[in-house]
C-alpha cells in the first residue's frame, strides 16, 4: 500500500501575498519629480477684447542659451556665475540709467510706506533646442536667485529679516514690490534653416 503523501495547505497563500503587496504599495515611496515653481498668466476673458501691449525696449534684457550652453544677456556673452549680478543690477536700475528698466510708482496695499517704485524690468529667455538642460536649469536658478537676493534686500531694509523669515503678508507686499517677471520663448533650431 501506497503512503499518502501530506499537502501542504495553500488556502492561505494569496491572502498573504495580497497583504505583502498592498503592505509594501503603501509604504513605498515612489520617484517624486522637481520641477521650476512659475506661476502661469490667468485666462483671459473670452469677452475681452485683444489689444497689443507695447513693451518699451529698454524694459527687456534678453537671456538667450545657444546649443553649446553659452549665454548671452544683452548685448554680453557672460558665464553662469556672472548672470545673477547681471539680472540683478538690470532689476534695480540704482542709478536711474535711461538704458535700464523704468520704475513706476506704485501703491502696494498693506506696505507701511504707502508707495514703492516697481520695476518694470522683464526678463526674455530663449533657448535652443539644442541647449542642455543641465545649463538651462542653471540659468533658472539663477533668474530666480537674482530677483531673491533683491527681494531679501527689500525685506531687510523695510522689515528687518529676510524674505522667508518674514510673515506672509510680508511676503506678499514684498512679491508685489519686486515682481518675477520672466518670459520664456519657444526654443528654437539655430542650426537648421
Amino acid at each position: 500500500m501506497a503512503k499518502k503523501t501530506p499537502a501542504i495547505n495553500s488556502s492561505s497563500t494569496a491572502d498573504i501575498a495580497f497583504l505583502l503587496l498592498c503592505y509594501f504599495l503603501m509604504t513605498t515611496t515612489m520617484g517624486s519629480h522637481f520641477g521650476l515653481s512659475r506661476r502661469l498668466p490667468p485666462m483671459p476673458d473670452p469677452n475681452q477684447k485683444v489689444e497689443d501691449q507695447k513693451v518699451n525696449r529698454r524694459n527687456i534684457i534678453v537671456v538667450k542659451i545657444n546649443s553649446a550652453d553659452r549665454i548671452l544677456a544683452g548685448t554680453d556673452a557672460i558665464d553662469v556665475s556672472q548672470l545673477k549680478d547681471k539680472i540683478k543690477e538690470f532689476l534695480s536700475n540704482p542709478a536711474n540709467d535711461p538704458n535700464l528698466p523704468e520704475k513706476e510708482v506704485k501703491e502696494i496695499e498693506g506696505y507701511s510706506k504707502g508707495t514703492y517704485p516697481v520695476s518694470k524690468g522683464v526678463i526674455s529667455l530663449q533657448n535652443d533646442r539644442g541647449t542642455s538642460y543641465q545649463a538651462y536649469i542653471a540659468v533658472q536658478n539663477e533668474l530666480v536667485k537674482a530677483i531673491n537676493e533683491i527681494r531679501d534686500d527689500f525685506c531687510r531694509q523695510n522689515f528687518g529679516r529676510v524674505y522667508n523669515l518674514v510673515t506672509e503678508d510680508q511676503q506678499k507686499i514684498a512679491r508685489e514690490a519686486i515682481p518675477q517677471n520672466i518670459s520664456e520663448a519657444e526654443p528654437k533650431d539655430v542650426g537648421k534653416k
